[in-house]
């Protein structure tokens, strides 16, 4: 039906066109000779504009059809931050074509169509600068007033951050994290607020390491996935599946496009996109930092209980654990290999792979 409608209008606007084509030439060149010669002119006119027309209907429906998924698919991928970045770098490059036009509007002849030529390559290369540069323009419209409603809003909260500190931010999750499986246990001891964020593409992540060839790799892709299930079970958290398209190939980027986007910091064990984000300003909470925090502080000269598993590096030492994962090596430690003994704390090394303590026995144990 809707095929039918669109070949009627199509006809009907062909006939229109032969019609006013042949208004359009003088009628000593459309009917030289008589006036019944112009009217069969006419109607030959018009018929041959509605067969046109009925002919090139199925092109221009095919050609419409094709415009418009490009435009559903272009209106779904832009986020709406993007479309009134667009439109403001629009109507600076309006602005500035209309400026350079008004002295070039004097030129005779060519000033007017230079002007609208000025107007449509400045109106699309803001419109496109606009919308490549959205993070930078909505930045500079936050710190706008609001008015209305929004304004009502901005106020109220404003008001309720005096009594409270404030709605904590979104917590983004990488895929490290997830695959590491220690936040869910954070997690449920309520030190961490705010709702965790799932980005689209961490999910799409972890669902192809999952379904990896690679028996370690798909073994690590289902931990991340079983974590992600028991961490939205439980009543306790608020986990979210953010599924934004964000322009970029590679997975960190995304991350801090995102975090910047939604205000949000961002949860890793990644120590390289501890550091870029960081460069780019975004917070960032690293589990393998949080867990060296919460290691035991031992200072020189304490005296701890170690068990020691095995023999050291150098001569006579003896290597030993605490339940946290520290090295102890114990001077003179070899020959206890097996048994739990007491130690002296005579230095404590920070590495970048962690922490080390040196030790000494006991004057007990050093007699035995």
């Amino acid at each position: 039906m809707r095929n039918l409608t669109t070949r009627v209008l199509m006809v009907g606007a062909g006939v229109a066109v032969g019609f006013f084509v042949h208004r359009a030439f003088p009628a000593a060149v459309m009917a030289p000779e008589s006036q019944g010669a112009g009217l069969r002119i006419m109607l030959g006119a018009m018929t041959g504009g509605g067969l046109i027309g009925f002919a090139i209907t199925p092109l221009l429906h095919q050609a419409a059809s094709r415009f418009g998924k490009c435009v559903d698919s272009g209106v779904r991928n832009i986020s709406a931050s993007g479309i009134i970045a667009g439109a403001v770098g629009m109507i600076v490059g309006l602005i500035i074509a209309n400026l350079l036009a008004i002295p070039i509007a004097l030129i005779p002849s060519l000033g007017s169509y230079v002007g609208i030529a000025l107007n449509v390559f400045f109106g699309v290369a803001g419109m496109v600068i606009g919308s490549h540069k959205r993070e930078e323009i909505m930045s500079i419209l936050a710190p706008l007033p609001r008015s209305g409603e929004a304004a009502r809003s901005a106020i109220a909260r404003e008001r309720g951050m005096k009594s409270y500190m404030g709605k904590a931010k979104p917590k983004i999750l990488d895929t490290s994290v997830i695959i590491d499986g220690r936040i869910a246990d954070i997690a449920d001891s309520a030190f961490i607020e705010g709702t965790l964020v799932v980005p689209g593409f961490v999910l799409e992540e972890l669902q192809h390491i999952a379904d990896s060839s690679d028996v370690l790799k798909r073994n690590r892709g289902r931990r991340g996935l079983d974590i992600l299930n028991r961490m939205q079970k439980d009543g306790n958290l608020s986990v979210q599946i953010v599924d934004r398209a964000i322009e970029d190939a590679e997975v960190d980027a995304k991350l801090i496009k995102l975090a910047r986007i939604m205000d949000a910091t961002i949860l890793t064990n990644d120590f390289n996109l501890n550091k870029v984000a960081e460069l780019h300003g975004v917070v960032v909470l690293n589990i393998n930092e949080l867990a060296n925090a919460l290691k035991p502080v031992v200072l020189p000269g304490e005296e701890m209980t170690v068990h020691v598993v095995k023999d050291g590096k150098e001569s006579g030492q003896g290597v030993a654990y605490l339940d946290d994962g520290t090295m102890v090596v114990v001077d003179g430690g070899r020959r206890h290999i097996g048994d739990s003994i007491g130690v002296l704390v005579t230095s404590v090394l920070q590495t970048s792979a962690g922490r080390m303590i040196f030790a000494k026995l006991k004057a007990v144990d050093r007699a035995v």
